[in-house]
């Protein structure tokens, strides 16, 4: 999937940032269109082999293979139930500066785990 030195993620914290991304996003309508997986916390992260591909600005968690009907929170859920950005329960513009502070700690571990497990041979 994507680089994970690519330092784009930083400015995802903001929804309209990663609606943004999602250009040329299959599912217009419904429960999987860009504006719903940009309120879940993802951004679209294309590649050749997973043109559908997604990350999670706080948690780095990626998914792919979406389909038109599923429901990006339930996905988010299922795939990363300790991500910071879902335990906020709110967006990060309503954060107080104590509590970004703290999601931002939280947010670069996942960033430095997610790194240190991409980096790692393979077998």
């Amino acid at each position: 999937m994507a680089d994970l030195n690519d330092t784009t993620d930083y400015f995802m914290h903001f929804k309209d940032q990663r609606l943004k991304s999602f250009k040329n996003w299959p599912f217009e309508d419904g429960r999987c269109c860009a504006e719903k997986l940009a309120d879940a916390g993802f951004y679209h992260i294309p590649s050749d082999q997973s043109p559908d591909a997604t990350r999670c600005f706080a948690c780095y968690k990626e998914l792919d293979g979406w389909e038109p009907d599923d429901d990006p929170w339930a996905e988010h859920k299922k795939h990363s139930p300790n991500c910071a950005f879902l335990k906020m329960g709110v967006p990060v513009e309503q954060l107080t500066v104590q509590e970004l502070m703290k999601f931002e700690i939280k947010r670069q571990v996942c960033r430095m785990v997610r790194r240190k497990h991409w980096m790692a041979p393979h077998t």
